[in-house]
């Protein structure tokens, strides 16, 4: 049992008579699995390296406020007025960023969380919306396919996978095997084929690098992947890092269920009060703490719901080195849990820091944006070249769809010889290759005899769809 041998009705496939790779055909449908979702993630990934940016333009009127010389208000009145003019309970306290930020205080209310903006110099409240709509937010969860629900998740992770698969099968059919040219360089001009060869081979080379680094540094986040790898890598010592001290009491609340956090937080429980009891501290007092503690500005602080809760603070700022959580006891304000990057083990560091640069908050927004764009338009231009080169036609496609699904053949053709090498582990097929012949190979001599060909008049040679010449 050999290999299918096929050519298409009109023009000879390139290599008629042998079977068709079957990496080629890997490489041609997963690119266009990929092409449509490496766009999409380019771009919606480009806007949300700027979310700060484009919020506080968005939503100017609810997270600018002008800055004043008086002192701001403490912490307890701000979450007063927010209270005023939305009913319910404070779950959330997020400290200004900066002078001109406003403070965000996170009511839970019988329709949900609420997101209330307040002038933190004089408690005038800017406005409300609810928690984790806004433009940057909507941006996110598009990126992720959380937008559309649970299962497309599953989607973009499998398209994050055949990526992986697409470099993987690229780069072996561009590895050189002895060829001078187009390894690194372009050959040709537009008019001919190798100029599109050789244009894909380049570009999918310099961007293939980019491609799986964003792939691998996303999938923390994925459904399957993601998860089974936190339970992994923070399964055990409450959920928190390996490296981190964990000698107090913890409830079954996670923190991610009450606060954005990082990903290898995500499993962390958070703890409980020791003995509760006593007078508890105000907010004023824990923010206090936070404040002398050295948390950076625009830390979050959730609020204590039952007696034997904490003050917890968190903050997530571009610079790794100024992660940190810490977990006040809402009795004595003394900090029981106080971790950062430095006490995450080898593993937590790794991950967290191709998390942030996934982000772009390793090297800055403008470096990420234009490596993003640059990935995206790559990506877009090699799989068109990949196109031209292979001359995809509903004939072609065809032919690669048996190659790769029946895989063998009763005939026992034997393997046309090609032409001549391409570089990139592929044969060009002579001039004989584009003129008109039957649907199938010829059957071979040794079984049936040679059909006699009638005197045809001189026929016109037939054409490239394309129109792309050696």
């Amino acid at each position: 049992m050999r290999g299918l041998h096929v050519c298409n009705s009109q023009y000879r496939s390139p290599g008629c008579g042998r079977p068709l790779s079957r990496r080629l055909a890997l490489a041609f449908y997963a690119g266009l699995l990929v092409l449509p979702f490496m766009i999409t993630l380019s771009i919606n990934g480009a806007m949300y390296v700027f979310r700060n940016e484009i919020d506080n333009w968005y939503h100017a009127d609810l997270k600018r406020v002008q800055v004043q010389d008086s002192q701001r208000l403490a912490p307890t009145a701000q979450v007063a007025s927010a209270l005023d003019a939305v009913p319910g309970t404070a779950v959330k306290y997020t400290d200004p960023a900066d002078p001109g930020a406003s403070t965000e205080i996170t009511v839970s209310t019988e329709r949900g969380k609420m997101a209330v903006y307040v002038n933190p110099y004089n408690g005038l409240v800017l406005g409300a919306m609810p928690d984790r709509s806004t433009i940057m937010w909507t941006i996110r969860t598009l990126h992720s396919f959380k937008y559309f629900g649970t299962w497309t998740r599953y989607v973009i992770e499998i398209a994050a996978g055949w990526s992986i698969l697409l470099v993987g099968t690229g780069t072996w059919r561009w590895w050189p095997r002895g060829q001078k040219g187009g390894i690194v360089s372009v050959r040709g001009k537009p008019q001919r084929r190798v100029f599109w060869r050789d244009l894909h081979a380049v570009t999918g080379l310099l961007v293939g690098f980019f491609i799986v680094f964003l792939a691998v540094t996303g999938m923390p986040w994925s459904g399957v992947w993601g998860s089974k790898v936190n339970e992994w890598a923070n399964g055990n010592n409450f959920g928190y890092p390996d490296g981190v001290r964990v000698n107090v009491p913890m409830s079954q609340q996670k923190l991610d269920q009450i606060a954005k956090t990082s990903w290898s937080l995500e499993q962390a429980q958070i703890p409980e009060s020791p003995v509760p009891g006593g007078t508890p501290i105000t907010l004023d007092d824990a923010v206090a703490s936070f404040d002398r503690l050295g948390l950076h500005r625009g830390y979050a602080v959730n609020l204590p719901q039952k007696p034997e809760d904490m003050f917890s603070g968190s903050v997530y700022p571009d610079d790794l080195t100024q992660q940190r959580v810490v977990h006040l006891d809402q009795y004595s304000g003394q900090p029981l849990l106080d971790m950062g990057y430095a006490d995450y083990g080898p593993l937590g560091k790794w991950l967290e820091w191709g998390i942030n640069t996934h982000m772009g908050q390793t090297f800055g927004v403008l470096i990420h944006a234009a490596i993003t764009a640059i990935e995206g338009r790559s990506t877009a231009a090699t799989r068109m070249a990949g196109l031209l080169v292979d001359e995809w036609t509903p004939e072609r496609i065809r032919d690669l769809e048996a190659s790769l699904y029946i895989g063998f053949n009763a005939g026992g053709d034997k393997p046309a010889q090609p032409a001549a090498a391409d570089g990139i582990g592929r044969s060009i097929p002579g001039p004989e290759a584009h003129a008109p012949r039957r649907a199938a190979c010829p059957a071979s001599p040794a079984t049936d005899p040679a059909p006699t060909q009638p005197d045809l008049p001189d026929a016109a040679p037939a054409t490239q769809p394309w129109s792309i010449t050696e």
